[in-house]
């Protein structure tokens, strides 16, 4: 007999978004949620280029699931294989069913590894490895410490990803540690860009493209890695416009796969028809889903075409959770999210860049008086201190 369960709202994924939503609804005196996620550890990701760079350590990203589930929520420890938006239920991995009257999907981007071929393979060993996984985040540094000399790869894929500044903050991380080793000059740096530019808004791209000379950092503009050959130490980078393809000799490589939405979600109902990626498809202002207006997604998840990042999550949240309950009251639904998203970029090892924009692609500051359109040291110390107290204590419990 197959269990059911059942509840008035269903929030399937456990990160940041999902924590944040169920601890603003349970502010907002909502009864009656459960979150289904099967992971015992909760991570703040953002730490992991940090980790990977050598400038923290990856137990500061780590804390119990427990300890940040809201009260009063009911925490469903399983996994989301399928939904069935007609019935309102959402299949879990051991076969059982939870109905909702209300379903909100935050659950996350999926690594495609298997889309680069060799890359699964080598993740790890031969100097191969992507801050990507926490696992793997740690081994990035040692790769780095262990380079003296040769060559090195920094690679982005196409499509949208999360924090889609993260190929390249890895690469000046190890750039300025090999700077001030003295060993840049004996390494050939390369960072692989699917883009045209450095960054999608003009003022941060001028900053980046100071960088990367600054490093004296190889740029491959319109490309991206094809192939990961371990046996021939180097990558094959494809130029997107001509297909052409060519070795990159590497000693070290971070590689960062292309992403999707997981693919239960793109087998069902609530996937965009147009996108491959198969990401949910939701109006990019109100968040709710455009066929089924008891649904609502928001971050990595969400077709919304924002850059994927806690900061976008931020904003996304109470926008939620107001049209959430709009719905819930037969009430319209008013909260705009405008696509504001924000990606510290580390150009040094006691340096970012705060990037911040919308769906307009300006800067969009959010801290007055200062000049955020350039590298600074104390956007170094929000990012490396101020961030994830945000996160932890403001964040996750629906205050921020």
């Amino acid at each position: 007999m197959t269990t059911r369960h059942r509840h008035r709202i269903v929030i399937v994924g456990g990160g940041s978004a999902g924590i944040s939503v169920a601890a603003r609804l349970v502010r907002a005196g909502v009864p009656d949620i459960a979150v289904v996620d099967p992971a015992s550890d909760h991570y703040y990701q953002p730490l992991w280029t940090l980790v990977g760079g050598g400038r923290a350590p990856i137990e500061e990203s780590r804390r119990p699931q427990r300890s940040v589930m809201p009260a009063r929520v009911r925490w469903i420890r399983r996994g989301a294989v399928a939904v069935d938006p007609e019935a309102r239920e959402v299949t879990l991995d051991d076969g059982s069913i939870v109905g909702y009257a209300y379903l909100v999907v935050c659950a996350g981007i999926q690594l495609d590894w298997q889309r680069i071929p060799g890359l699964e393979e080598t993740l790890g060993r031969d100097g191969v490895s992507s801050n990507y996984l926490a696992e793997l985040a740690p081994l990035t540094w040692r790769f780095i410490r262990a380079t003296k000399s040769g060559s090195a790869v920094f690679s982005m894929p196409s499509g949208p990803i999360k924090c889609a500044g993260a190929p390249q903050k890895i690469a000046y991380l190890a750039a300025d540690h090999w700077r001030a080793r003295g060993r840049l000059r004996d390494i050939d740096v390369h960072l692989v860009l699917p883009t045209p530019t450095m960054f999608g808004v003009p003022e941060f791209s001028r900053v980046l493209d100071d960088v990367v000379a600054r490093y004296g950092i190889n740029v491959h503009f319109g490309s991206e890695v094809a192939r990961v050959r371990s046996d021939r130490k180097c990558v094959v980078i494809r130029d997107n416009a001509t297909g052409v393809e060519s070795e990159l000799p590497c000693d070290m490589a971070h590689v960062v796969p292309p992403q999707s939405a997981p693919d239960w979600i793109k087998k069902s109902a609530l996937a965009d028809p147009e996108d491959p990626a198969g990401y949910v498809d939701v109006d990019r202002h109100t968040m709710r889903h455009t066929r089924y207006p008891d649904v609502f997604a928001l971050g990595d998840v969400g077709s919304t075409p924002n850059s994927k990042t806690g900061a976008a999550v931020r904003k996304q949240a109470p926008v939620v959770v107001r049209n959430l309950v709009a719905t819930m009251n037969a009430s319209p639904v008013r909260a705009r999210y405008e696509g504001y998203s924000s990606c510290p970029l580390t150009t040094a090892r006691r340096k970012v860049l705060l990037a911040e924009f919308d769906y307009s692609k300006k800067p969009t500051p959010s801290i007055p008086l200062i000049d955020t359109v350039r590298e600074r040291t104390d956007m170094w110390h929000l990012k490396r201190r101020g961030l994830p107290f945000l996160y932890w204590n403001l964040m996750l419990r629906g205050r921020a």
